[in-house]
């Protein structure tokens, strides 16, 4: 999350940037984003202009440009930056996404994701407009297999249902963003991921039929962890006897997605912790109740998670 941190220092509420030549163009581009390789073919003289918030390590950022082609390379890639998704709504011009050997056109009003991650390019070859969401990718509720089936997709063709929804909602960033309360800030962008959330489970539970058996295990049994949260009773053994299977087959499945049940258990409970501490409806209740809540009875082991993971205490996040 460093970078999505530092990123969020630097802005002031709403940072708006103007640009009169490539150079420029770059500089903007790498104090907003990950580290990128920007080029033109263009003609006449180039010229952009950017207006980025952000709110609880989630960056909203609405580019105004001409033409030009984005690279995310392995040379960019090593430079850091890796392990968040950028959500883009394209709302005026078009553009072509590659990653992972999948294209896809954009059009005004679509939607697409990729992985900052792995490589990918992104041709603009008109003027355009364009947001982009950034965030950490631990911050949507998705199993890890799952996610590398979103690269380079389109967020909005398949799944009409919800993605006007989603479109409408992110399309009042980052302007308005930047006027709110920081709480409320903190909010919105909770309630941006959550929809983000959504909307990917929809695209990957879109043809189950063929999907991997254990994959589909896996989802389920993330499922029913996300649900059960709360419950202190809730472990590898009970987790395991609830899907009729054994607790080594659990292991596996876990060992599989490069992670551990417990590890599992102990992120998603801490990241609800933290978006209840930041929620301002919630600001009356204390941080031990919070932390109850999702499980944790031990105030000082909570504490002290709590500031591994996301480098201060929870008294201090609410502070801030």
């Amino acid at each position: 999350m460093n970078t999505a941190m530092t990123q969020s220092e630097a802005l002031a509420n709403a940072q708006r940037t103007r640009a009169d030549d490539l150079g420029a163009f770059r500089q903007m581009v790498a104090s907003s984003f990950v580290p990128l390789r920007v080029s033109t073919e263009y003609a006449g003289r180039f010229s952009a202009r950017m207006v980025s918030a952000d709110a609880d390590d989630v960056v909203f950022t609405e580019v105004v440009a001409r033409p030009h082609l984005v690279e995310r390379t392995p040379e960019t890639i090593a430079d850091g930056g890796s392990g968040y998704y950028k959500v883009s709504l394209l709302l005026s011009g078009s553009s072509i996404l590659v990653q992972d050997g999948r294209e896809v056109v954009m059009s005004p009003g679509d939607l697409s994701v990729y992985d900052t991650s792995r490589p990918y390019s992104l041709l603009f070859g008109e003027e355009f407009r364009n947001l982009i969401m950034m965030f950490p990718k631990d911050r949507v509720d998705l199993p890890i297999p799952f996610t590398e089936q979103l690269t380079a997709v389109s967020l909005g063709r398949e799944h009409s249902g919800l993605a006007p929804v989603v479109t409408a909602f992110l399309s009042q960033f980052p302007a308005q963003l930047a006027n709110l309360d920081g709480r409320v800030r903190a909010k919105l962008a909770h309630t941006s991921l959550d929809l983000m959330g959504t909307l990917f489970s929809s695209i990957l539970d879109a043809d189950p039929a063929q999907r991997d058996p254990h994959q589909l295990l896996l989802q389920k049994i993330t499922a029913y962890i996300e649900s059960h949260l709360g419950d202190t009773a809730l472990s590898p053994s009970t987790i395991a006897a609830a899907h009729y299977i054994s607790t080594r087959h659990l292991h596996s499945l876990f060992r599989e997605a490069d992670t551990t049940v417990s590890t599992w258990i102990r992120e998603r409970r801490l990241e609800r912790c933290r978006a209840d501490l930041l929620d301002p409806v919630l600001q009356d209740r204390t941080v031990s109740t919070i932390a109850a809540r999702w499980g944790f009875t031990d105030a000082a082991h909570f504490s002290r998670v709590f500031k591994a993971a996301f480098n201060a205490s929870p008294s201090e996040l609410r502070r801030a």
